[in-house]
């Protein structure tokens, strides 16, 4: 529904309070004088700069007699009432006056009279910022950011039809440009033709970022990491694959939401968040969870809504929080450590999770189930829980190869023993043998393996997982081996004899 039509029905149902929350206030303007044309209504319009004006700013000439005074500004709305019809008084960012007790009691005092005489306050800010004493006189409403319809009228009254992509190139430039304002999108459009001479997804990718940098709660990935650069983990990207290139096929509405990766440290988690961008062609963002955290009383929260509110307008996208369990630390505690502010941000961030319709695809990692909440995990939070364990001895071959041509090293020497090795301490030694110039025997003896220095953790960890979640590795849920368990048991007996 657009904001003309939600506007006259609010209109004609007399609420004389109405509170448009946006970010375009010239194209709300626009839509609320040819409302009033068509309806043969009165306008007048303020803002700071210009003062009052009969008719939209900067269309009329302004008023002399109130000037930049808010105060005059609304009490000049009972003149202009009219025996027939409606009189409507658009306030330009007038949220940085709600703060004044005049100007509360004179808002407060006209919006009462409003009804009687059919005339109507209407605030334009990007922020919905009301005292209690007008929260309940004020009726918002959202003034929505273009859809894909408007921004493909957009790209075509600036491209020439030569300019213009193909259908599925057309398709990834729309994809890129949502979340835009109407502004936004023209700029990055007409940057697009200036730079490359057609419409390219990458500008516009890149004023987009342009948000994160503003709000300092979400970061951009920008690396180039492929699944080929990743050994092992074939059942894990085959499904996030078919999930996200057939989520377009689906019916509207039917989206993939992401998925939890459990597993050692080191095992690849991190690195399949990355690679799973560049090889869907989506951004990955990146959640920083203790940059949500404010000093202030409730500025957690904000910024936790905040963050989702950029993360919505990303949309198509990948968003990776890594070692989700850390982050959520403090929901245990019941409040007694940081007045319940994680406690309220976990649940802002599992109704997102359960309840948001943009096309977001979460990545979330985690070294330690037992931190977790058992909430976080139910069904419809994400689509899969997968279980990332030690690589089979053909995966720890094909990493050994990947890494030992990345650092120019030969394989014809012998290897160390890597039974209990991950992905990343494979990584290690490869560069600490580039590094050192020695053997990677040598080398692997500066190397510790996570599984033996937390051997008791690593053993737990599996233990929960084996029945429970899907194997990384191989379809159907993660089973742990019997022979790598006798022999584990085998070993410890040994020691202990």
């Amino acid at each position: 529904m657009s904001l003309a039509t939600t506007l006259a029905e609010y209109i004609c149902a007399a609420f004389s309070g109405l509170y448009v929350h946006t970010f375009e206030a010239d194209e709300a303007l626009r839509e609320i004088g040819e409302l009033c044309r068509q309806r043969n209504w009165r306008l007048a319009g303020w803002d700071l700069d210009r003062g009052l004006s009969l008719g939209i700013p900067g269309e009329c000439a302004p008023s002399a007699a109130s000037g930049a005074d808010p105060l005059a500004a609304i009490r000049a709305l009972a003149g202009l009432a009219t025996a027939d019809g409606a009189s409507l008084l658009v306030l330009r960012h007038f949220h940085r006056f709600l703060g004044s007790a005049e100007v509360i009691q004179a808002l407060e005092h006209q919006l009462a009279q409003g009804k009687v005489h059919r005339t109507f306050v209407v605030i334009l800010a990007p922020v919905i910022q009301l005292p209690v004493e007008l929260e309940r006189l004020f009726v918002v409403v959202p003034h929505d950011l273009p859809d894909r319809h408007q921004l493909q009228a957009i790209a075509s009254g600036i491209a020439n039809q030569d300019e213009l992509p193909t259908e599925t190139e057309l398709e990834q430039v729309l994809d890129a440009a949502q979340g835009l304002t109407r502004y936004e999108a023209e700029g990055a459009f007409s940057l697009s033709l200036v730079r490359h001479g057609r419409l390219e997804p990458s500008v516009l990718w890149e004023l987009k970022t342009q948000s994160l940098l503003k709000s300092g709660l979400l970061s951009l990935y920008r690396g180039a990491e492929m699944f080929a650069g990743l050994g092992g983990l074939e059942s894990l990207k085959a499904f996030c694959l078919r999930s996200l290139r057939s989520s377009r096929r689906q019916r509207p509405g039917l989206k993939p939401k992401g998925i939890l990766l459990l597993g050692l440290p080191g095992s690849g988690k991190s690195a399949f968040c990355k690679g799973l961008g560049n090889e869907t062609g989506r951004p990955t963002l990146i959640l920083d969870v203790g940059a949500l955290m404010g000093s202030l009383v409730g500025q957690t929260e904000e910024r936790t809504r905040q963050a989702l509110r950029i993360v919505d307008a990303m949309a198509p996208c990948i968003l990776m929080i890594d070692e989700v369990e850390k982050a959520l630390s403090g929901i245990g505690s019941a409040g007694q450590n940081d007045s319940g502010v994680s406690s309220r941000m976990f649940g802002s961030l599992l109704s997102w999770l359960n309840d948001h319709t943009s096309d977001v695809f979460v990545v979330c990692t985690a070294n330690d189930v037992s931190r977790l909440p058992p909430e976080f995990t139910r069904a419809e939070r994400f689509d899969g829980l997968f279980f990332l364990d030690l690589p089979s001895a053909g995966q720890k071959r094909q990493i050994w190869e990947m890494y030992a041509t990345q650092f120019e090293l030969s394989l014809e020497q012998r290897l160390p023993p890597d039974e209990q090795w991950t992905g990343a301490e494979i990584r290690a030694c490869c560069r600490l043998s580039a590094l050192l110039d020695v053997p990677l025997l040598q080398a692997a003896q500066q190397i510790v393996p996570i599984a033996v220095t937390a051997a008791e953790a690593v053993e737990r960890l599996r233990t929960w997982a084996n029945g429970r979640c899907l194997s990384a590795d191989r379809a159907g849920l993660y089973s742990r081996s019997p022979s790598a368990t006798g022999r584990r048991r085998v070993q410890r007996d040994a020691s202990t004899n």
